[in-house]
């Protein structure tokens, strides 16, 4: 065990300096949490822990994010003009422009099943039917309603939803 050499202002213990033994730092974690979205690609069956959701939608947000400052910085390069007065385009974008949105495009299919797969496990993980994802077609508040039963802890009741024999 490290410690930084100071004392801990109200327990009079030193400091652990770099977490607690044997636990795992964010990037591993945001990597495992990924490697296993992948890797139960398509399972509907058992859980998915509060974190292994949310380390997976911090990478969804990062790719997400990152293809889309691509996709407008090729924009914003090209020779594309818009009229202020009628709203209309012209001029072709650039090759940074289409080789993201294309991008874009096959990494959103490609993460359309995982993404359903592992909320659909969060919610089993509450103690929810999976179907309850659906709640997300409500216009403005489903995502909403959502996002409050990913937050929602872990549940013991939740088990019903394990497949022990599927491993």
């Amino acid at each position: 065990m490290r410690h930084d050499g100071a004392l801990h202002p109200r327990r009079g213990r030193r400091r652990r300096v770099g977490g607690w033994p044997g636990a795992a730092s964010p990037s591993s974690r945001l990597a495992d949490a990924v490697k296993r979205v992948f890797r139960k690609y398509v399972r509907f069956d058992g859980r998915a822990s509060r974190s292994e959701f949310w380390w997976w939608s911090l990478a969804q947000t990062i790719v997400i994010g990152v293809l889309y400052i691509l996709i407008g910085i090729g924009g914003a390069t090209s020779d594309l003009r818009t009229d202020p007065v009628t709203w209309t385009t012209s001029g072709t974008p650039n090759a940074l422009y289409w080789i993201a949105a294309v991008l874009l495009g096959l990494y959103s299919l490609a993460t359309i099943v995982p993404n359903l797969a592992v909320t659909w496990r969060r919610l089993h993980d509450a103690n929810l039917a999976g179907p309850f994802f659906f709640l997300s077609v409500i216009p403005f508040f489903g995502g909403i309603i959502l996002i409050v039963l990913a937050i929602l802890p872990s549940k013991p009741e939740g088990q019903r939803f394990d497949r022990p024999e599927r491993g």
